[in-house]
């Protein structure tokens, strides 16, 4: 199954204690957290462009499977971390921080953030 295409945001549990944990400030926390992101993921055989639109705020990661690349993280750090695909399933992992990105089905992708014991979990669908 191809990861391509557009998804929104459907729902996300624990997204103010997640955002508090990696130094995100309240105000913007307020901001973000009833924002219905679109994320648009180009795959290429091992090559992924994914952008996140969140409100104003346009997140691009260009990344290739099993290969070093600098990726930006919410708060806007640039880190080197190398991507994993396991069958339908991205890892990534980025300062403490495990990320993995399942295709679940054909229009559902859920995104899992797991830094100590906070499990951040979005949920979106294809559009």
């Amino acid at each position: 199954m191809s990861f391509s295409g557009k998804f929104q945001l459907e729902s996300q549990e624990n997204f103010e204690p997640f955002m508090k944990a990696i130094g995100v400030p309240d105000e913007l926390i307020q901001k973000g957290k009833d924002i219905k992101s679109i994320s648009e993921i180009e795959e290429n055989g091992d090559n992924f462009k994914v952008t996140v639109t969140t409100g104003t705020k346009v997140l691009v990661n260009k990344f290739t499977i099993g290969q070093e690349a600098e990726l930006e993280t919410v708060t806007g750090e640039k880190i080197k971390a190398v991507a994993q695909r396991e069958g339908n399933k991205l890892k990534v992992s980025m300062k403490g921080i495990e990320s993995v990105t399942e295709l679940v089905d054909a229009n559902t992708i859920v995104n899992t953030m797991t830094l100590g014991s906070i499990v951040f979990k979005r949920t979106s669908k294809r559009m």
